[in-house]
């Protein structure tokens, strides 16, 4: 017994891939995915047209897809996030129809709604066996969790599983079992591990963003968030990891002992629970090598989709049960919007992800972020895109000072009593203007939208235009 094909080539004859059908892919091998373009290369040289994309993020290494848009190959994608190594391409107008940029739990939630659909899922494994029984665990590839393509497997019309460790059947630790497979195809490589996961996710040593971080512990220390009980997220990137740092000298001092660190999982927060500081990690997605041992090796950590992870129409998710989430931002205006889908000349260079759908969903949504950089100002009067809205943002933390969404009064009171440093959105936005002057006016093509940007309910947010 076998599903075994001979090539990625076969599996897509099999599948029945056709002109205008949409196909999928999960992003969890990041840059170092080489499944994606090594399909959408097949699929070329068969002179397939009009495709749609659907993937959970695009990323740096498939930029072999901006090629793919411009001949037509490919004339919509529907995703969560795109670097801008694709994002250019898209915002220059090369693309037929508008992006379609959804949320990490609304994409599943639109998927289970049968708002988007799949006609052929092309999932890459780091394990599989003949049958299809899959994980992202072990192998040579391997890159943890593979949160983001559970729903690709239970959705499609179609699966092909892309493995380049294939084991015998039947393989017990699975993901996804065997029987939402159709076909499996075995390759020398689904990636580049050293693009995969990073071996270390290093603390930032910058002054600037440590005083942010330190700033942000001391603001959910005053909240009365950190207590026994305590569930937290936050970013891979060096300030957020920062803040985490100061949250776990906290939680020592005083013998917190959290319930759950969520999201994608560094080896910060790895720590933080081998240290006893939470009870449990759940896992959507690994962003280092230290993850993924401790998802394989530690039975308090484990591996969710992304429905149970963020879906808003889904019976629960982990989501809701957040304290505190830490985000960042392009961009946060004065009515406590934030931008993560545009940087200051328009071009498309991210998306929500997730940030949407935790920003709602915690007790306490912090926007960490300088007041300017690269000499453009982070704060500013309004957006040029709105991400997440402003209603779902309760703080923005900066060098200079906190400032409190009006909406909660309570945290005013608190950390006035904290004796924390305390600024209005005007207020940083002047400083900005005072670092930076006033930036120019983006010109964009209001004739021409690109990109729509969907909440986490699949409802219009805001639409990008081209650049000029």
């Amino acid at each position: 017994m076998s599903k075994l094909v001979g090539s990625i080539a076969e599996a897509v004859k099999l599948a029945g891939v056709r002109d205008g059908m949409t196909i999928s892919f999960h992003h969890h091998l990041r840059s170092g995915d080489f499944v994606l373009n090594l399909v959408m290369d097949e699929i070329a040289k068969l002179g397939l047209k009009d495709l749609t994309i659907n993937a959970s993020s695009i990323h740096p290494g498939h930029a072999p897809l901006a090629e793919h848009i411009k001949s037509g190959v490919v004339t919509c994608v529907e995703t969560n996030y795109m670097s801008i190594e694709v994002g250019k391409t898209v915002s220059e107008g090369y693309m037929k129809k508008p992006l379609i940029f959804r949320t990490h739990g609304g994409r599943p939630s639109s998927l289970a709604a049968g708002k988007s659909h799949i006609d052929v899922a092309f999932i890459a494994a780091p394990t599989s066996d003949p049958m299809g029984n899959f994980t992202g665990k072990i192998g040579k590839s391997a890159c943890g969790s593979l949160g983001y393509a559970f729903e690709d497997a239970y959705f499609a019309d179609k699966v092909v599983v892309i493995t380049d460790n294939l084991v015998p059947y039947p393989l017990t630790d699975f993901s996804v079992p065997e029987n939402y497979v159709d076909y499996v195809v075995e390759v020398d490589a689904i990636g580049d591990p050293q693009g995969i996961v990073a071996s270390t996710t290093k603390v930032t040593k910058d002054p600037v963003s440590l005083r942010i971080a330190e700033l942000a512990a001391k603001a959910i220390d005053a909240s009365g968030l950190l207590k026994d009980g305590f569930s937290f997220q936050t970013g891979a990137g060096g300030a957020s990891l920062a803040c985490a740092a100061y949250v776990r000298d906290i939680m020592k001092e005083r013998g917190i002992k959290g319930s759950y660190a969520l999201g994608g999982i560094t080896g910060y927060i790895v720590d933080m629970y081998r240290e006893g500081l939470f009870e449990a990690i759940q896992d959507v997605q690994c962003f280092d090598l230290k993850a993924v041992e401790s998802l394989r090796d530690d039975p308090g950590h484990f591996e969710i989709s992304s429905t149970q992870y963020a879906s808003p129409t889904a019976k629960s998710n982990a989501a809701r049960n957040l304290d505190v989430v830490v985000l960042g931002a392009t961009q946060i205006d004065t009515d406590f919007n934030v931008n993560v889908h545009t940087d200051s000349r328009g071009y498309i260079i991210g998306g929500s992800g997730g940030h949407t759908d935790v920003a709602e969903e915690a007790k306490l949504t912090m926007i960490v972020a300088p007041v300017s950089r690269a000499r453009m100002p982070v704060v500013v009067d309004k957006v040029l895109t709105v991400s997440t809205p402003g209603k779902d943002v309760d703080i923005l933390v900066t060098q200079y000072g906190i400032a409190v969404n009006p909406k909660r009064e309570d945290l005013v009171e608190q950390f006035a009593k904290a004796r924390l440093p305390m600024k209005t959105m005007q207020e940083l936005k002047e400083i900005a203007d005072k670092m930076n002057g006033i930036p120019a006016e983006i010109k964009v093509n209001k004739n021409k939208i690109v990109a729509e940007v969907l909440d986490r309910l699949d409802q219009p947010l805001d639409v990008i235009y081209a650049v000029e």
